[in-house]
This record gives structure tokens, sequence and C-alpha cells, in this order.
């Protein structure tokens, strides 16, 4: 039997979103109620990178691809799965590190565990998190690679955020070749075989830089 598992945070009223004006709290109003409309409806505030959720070219390339225009055929299929889960913390991933997980599997999409997702709810999520050196992912692009998924914040050095000297340079690199980003996700400790299929369903946003995602995974 396939064994399914959900790598998605639950979206809720006061879930951790990063601490920016850019990136806003989670609001969910409910409108419709039984006994008075006779029916529930909610109205959600949340935004476009909110949970576990993907981003698209646009979010940081000027023209970039947005995510309605973005095909499923790259977000789901068959995807290989490496375990970095006991790296210490600030720890940056280099060419020979991601090479040898990879090993002789294939690098379309990368499934990440760091099993940074118990660090949620904490600032530490944030700013200690193991990343990627640039020349890593210089070699994922030269490599083929189409989505990378992680259950940490971003796949960038925290150091090198706005008003840094290189602002998310990692993000730029994946982003620009044209390959997607998926973060925050929860559970890929549950995950056995270090090959599966991996699928991200973002949400059909027009002119979206990124979007809130179901994504799964499925095992034979």
């Amino acid at each position: 039997m396939r064994k399914v598992t959900d790598l998605t945070l639950t979206i809720h009223e006061g879930m951790q979103t990063f601490p920016t004006h850019w990136h806003p709290f989670v609001e969910i109003t409910q409108l419709g109620r039984f006994g008075i409309e006779d029916r529930e409806t909610r109205k959600i505030t949340l935004g476009t990178h909110t949970g576990t959720h993907m981003d698209a070219p646009r979010h940081f390339i000027p023209g970039g691809e947005t995510i309605e225009n973005i095909s499923l055929e790259q977000l789901c299929g068959k995807a290989t799965l490496l375990d970095f889960s006991e790296l210490p913390e600030k720890t940056e991933i280099t060419p020979s590190m991601l090479e040898e997980a990879v090993g002789n599997r294939g690098w379309e999409r990368l499934l990440v565990r760091f099993d940074w997702d118990k660090h949620l709810g904490h600032m530490k999520y944030y700013n200690d998190h193991p990343f990627f050196s640039e020349a890593a992912c210089e070699l994922m692009m030269k490599k083929g690679m189409r989505v990378i998924a992680l259950d940490t914040p971003q796949p960038d050095n925290p150091l090198n955020g706005r008003g840094a000297e290189k602002d998310a340079p990692n993000h730029k690199i994946i982003l620009g070749g044209g390959a997607i980003i998926v973060e925050y996700l929860t559970n890929i400790k549950e995950l056995k075989s270090p090959e599966l299929e991996l699928y991200v369903a973002p949400l059909k946003i027009k002119d979206g830089d990124g979007a809130p995602v179901r994504c799964f995974a499925i095992e034979n």
C-alpha cells in the first residue's frame, strides 16, 4: 500500500510568520453562522508566503514567472530525499556535501530534511537554521534541479537578509534559473524512502510571487 505523508503546516490565527510588515499575520473571521445565516463561511487574511508555501521566480526576480503560469508537471513527480538532520545549527552545506547526499539519485526535485520544524514558534527558527552555500545552489542548477523543498524558512544564510551586503543570493540563483523553492515544510522525519513522489499544489494566484501550498509525499 502506498503511504501518503502530509508535509503541510495547518493555517491558523497566531501561527508564526516572518516578523516584517511584508508578511502579514493570519486573520480568520467567521461570517456565516448556523442559526443565523444557516451556513458557515470565513474570511481569511494571509500572505503569499504564509506557512508552507512556494516561491515563484517573481518573488526576487523582476519580470520573473508567476505562480499561475508554473506547470504542475514541474511541481509534481519523482523526488530525492536528502537527510541533513544531524547537522549542527548554522551549518553551511557545500557542493561536496550536497553531491555526497544525492549520490547517484536524481536532482530534479530535492526534498531536504533538517527536522527544523521542531523550532517553530521561536526566533531560532529564523536565525539559526543550516543553509546552502552559493556554490551548492549553483551546482543544483547545473544538475537540472527544478524544485527544492525544505523544512526550514529558506535556503539562504539567515544573515543574508534585506540590508545585508548580499540579500538572499541563494533565492536569486535558484529562482533566477527558473526553479521553485518550497519552504516551511513539516513531518519530513516521517518519510522512510530515499526516493519518492513529491506533490506541491499552490493556490493559483494571478501575478503571484508566491502562494500557500498543500504539499505531500507518496512512498511505495
